[in-house]
């Protein structure tokens, strides 16, 4: 059974619209989906209400960008539901400080001499989630090239350290995240390891409380390599191992329900959460 446990949609940085995604999923004969747009649980309603027809089952999930010892961290957070008040009225503070921080990105992108106006990064932004750097990365790459190729890295560049508009989110520390996770009747997952600043830094976050670890990830140099290790340091360390494609759109080389992820981890999370 093929499953996929990260995915975004239009609710956040993703292209598709959750009509688009789930249809994708039958497809793909991806039969767990969890929706995990950033800071935004609006695309799991319509999931939910599509899901019995297409006869895929959801987890409702959330990816928070989080803050540990002055560097990003990206938390996934999933839950038998999400209609919690203390969850809601949070995730709309951080939408509101991700929005007002992607606009100091594009004034420093201005000051730094690269043609951009925050209108043409509100083209790009699909619904009321969070504005983030990826929604200002692909107004960068429609206005410059018109479509035509362009080396992407340049254009991630400008966003990581050194760069013009390297301006962290630091407003959301992730010990606070998980907290808010657990208190919530949730299930806190550590995003993506292998893409961590300093990688060493996995064991520090899982030692704060049980939690869990993505372990079946695709955007990463050496696929192979690093899911063997971090399954390995999951099952030293961790409460369980997921994955999934980080599916934003067909413009990635991940595709959704790509990664294969043990029908066992989506059991043993879904009897956690008592789905």
């Amino acid at each position: 059974m093929r499953s996929d446990l990260h995915i975004h949609t239009y609710e956040s940085d993703g292209l598709l619209s959750i009509e688009e995604v789930m249809n994708l999923a039958q497809a793909n004969n991806v039969q767990t989906l969890a929706i995990t747009d950033h800071e935004s649980t609006q695309a799991i309603y319509k999931a939910e209400s599509l899901a019995k027809e297409l006869n895929i089952k959801i987890i409702p999930g959330v990816e928070l960008l989080t803050s540990y010892q002055g560097h990003e961290v990206h938390l996934l957070g999933y839950f038998k539901t999400i209609n919690h008040p203390v969850l809601q009225d949070r995730l709309q503070e951080i939408r509101a400080q991700r929005t007002a921080l992607a606009y100091d990105m594009v004034e420093s992108l201005k000051s730094g001499g690269i043609s951009l106006e925050w209108q043409d990064v509100e083209k790009e932004v699909g619904a009321k989630g969070a504005v983030t750097k990826g929604h200002i990365m692909r107004a960068i790459y429609h206005q410059e090239t018109g479509g035509s190729q362009k080396n992407w890295r340049e254009i991630a560049a400008h966003f990581r350290p050194g760069g013009v508009a390297h301006l962290p989110y630091l407003n959301h520390r992730f010990e606070d995240a998980v907290d808010l996770i657990f208190s919530c009747g949730g299930l806190p997952v550590v995003a993506h390891p292998g893409l961590l600043w300093d990688p060493q830094m996995v064991f520090s976050l899982l030692a704060y409380r049980p939690i869990g670890l993505e372990v079946y990830y695709g955007y990463w140099e050496r696929q192979a390599a690093l899911i063997q290790y971090y399954a390995e340091v999951a099952d030293k360390f961790a409460i369980i191992a997921t994955g999934g494609s980080d599916y934003h759109g067909p413009s990635g080389y991940v595709k959704l329900g790509q990664m294969d992820v043990p029908y066992d981890s989506v059991l043993k999370l879904r009897s956690y959460l008592t789905l």
